[in-house]
């Protein structure tokens, strides 16, 4: 197929963009799978070191993104066991 070698790829220079941006849109989506493994409170990797791994998160803000919510200055919805 065209465009898929780098000697067609020099011949097809409108297809440049749709690589990189096919390749930042990989890399953004695996940037937040990545981030949601590890930083994500409902994941646990080692329960024996840490069983309740979501007591760390209580006066933390952990969503990616809050323009209304600052956990910092008021207590954490987060429930009491």
């Amino acid at each position: 197929m065209q465009g898929l070698s780098l000697q067609s790829l020099k011949k097809h220079k409108a297809l440049i963009p749709l690589y990189v941006c096919t390749g930042v849109g990989c890399m953004g989506a695996m940037f937040y799978l990545l981030r949601l493994a590890t930083r994500n409170p409902d994941v646990s990797w080692n329960k024996k070191t840490n069983p309740e791994p979501w007591e760390e998160y209580r006066n933390k803000q952990y969503k990616f993104y809050s323009p209304i919510r600052d956990y910092s200055k008021e207590e954490s919805p987060a429930p009491k066991y």
